[in-house]
């Protein structure tokens, strides 16, 4: 059914589909207009699920032994091959899980032994080479760490990542990191700053640009789009202030070396964004969705319900998910 909340705007609405669960999906990887991979958890465990045909079922694929983990994002390249990444309370629950077979079995390829490190979100360039961001461990300097093997080993690149003292991510939707299919890689950060971070060389060296939006203790960057080399959106806010997060919204249009305020931007929370067909992309948070068809010069709302995460698979094929278990995909209504 396509939700009340958007069936009477014009544009765009969310389908929701039956996952039968109430668990909170913040992770989300769109392989196509069928297949779908969502992460998340429940009060006491991890939990992944997949569909392969449009939300009309939806497959339990969850690793075994996940009690007290949180699986905050997920990368998918089929619908058998993909790479997910959980948190917890324990440094050691920062793991990165890989299947090839759907799910059916799953290979822990990396454990956290640091500490003071946590991972927020990861990207991949390609099926073979990702990134993963953590916050400073250090307390100034965020840590990233890199796969050329499609997951299967990870090892700690970006080792002149500039200072950011007082900065941290957001595991909010697995969309502060993101890349494209070249050699750019972009990820934000809140807290002490709102800064965006980019890299021209996969990750290995990195510079830092300021952006206008609003930070603190809850509030920064929680998610990052770009189309191209050069066209981006970010959006964030403070997520404990849903409904009332002014400079929320920004754009760039030279690779992130700049970033402005969009101006006519809800003064909403957001942790999710994407581009969708040619100049329109989707943001989704904790009060609604909204579309932009300007290359995000301006927003108009179309769903009013909850949402964590975006994600497009070319062409069109957009899915988002959030909260009790919610997972829809978007049509079009006019």
């Amino acid at each position: 059914m396509v939700s009340a909340a958007g069936a009477a705007r014009p544009g765009y609405a969310w389908h929701d589909t039956d996952t039968g669960t109430t668990a909170h999906f913040r992770g989300l990887a769109a392989v196509s207009a069928r297949t779908a991979w969502v992460s998340g958890y429940t009060d006491t465990d991890g939990v992944i699920m997949r569909t392969t045909d449009r939300g009309a079922t939806w497959q339990d694929v969850t690793p075994p032994d996940v009690a007290g983990l949180q699986f905050r994002d997920i990368s998918a390249f089929s619908a058998r091959d993909a790479v997910a990444m959980s948190i917890g309370n324990n440094p050691g629950d920062f793991r990165m899980y890989v299947t090839h077979n759907g799910g059916k079995a799953w290979a822990i390829t990396f454990v956290n032994s640091e500490p003071t490190a946590f991972y927020d979100c990861m990207s991949f360039f390609n099926r073979r080479v990702g990134l993963a961001v953590s916050d400073p461990p250090d307390g100034v300097h965020f840590r990233v760490i890199k796969t050329t093997d499609g997951g299967m080993s990870w090892h700690v690149t970006g080792l002149q990542m500039p200072a950011a003292p007082g900065a941290f991510g957001f595991a909010a939707s697995g969309e502060c990191l993101t890349t494209n299919h070249g050699r750019r890689a972009w990820f934000g950060s809140g807290g002490a700053e709102a800064s965006i971070f980019r890299s021209n060389d996969r990750g290995v060296t990195w510079t830092k640009s300021p952006t206008p939006m609003l930070t603190g203790a809850s509030a920064g960057v929680n998610g990052i789009a770009f189309k191209g080399q050069n066209q981006g959106i970010a959006v964030g806010g403070d997520f404990s202030l849903p409904t009332a997060s002014p400079d929320s919204f920004a754009s760039t249009r030279n690779g992130g070396k700049s970033w402005s305020l969009v101006p006519h931007a809800p003064s909403d929370y957001r942790s999710g964004v994407a581009w969708t067909n040619g100049h329109t992309a989707i943001a989704v948070g904790l009060s609604g969705s909204d579309f932009s068809t300007n290359f995000g010069a301006s927003w108009q709302r179309f769903d009013d319900g909850s949402l964590d995460t975006v994600d497009c698979a070319r062409p069109t094929a957009c899915w988002a998910s959030g909260a009790n278990g919610r997972v829809v995909y978007l049509v079009r209504t006019r």
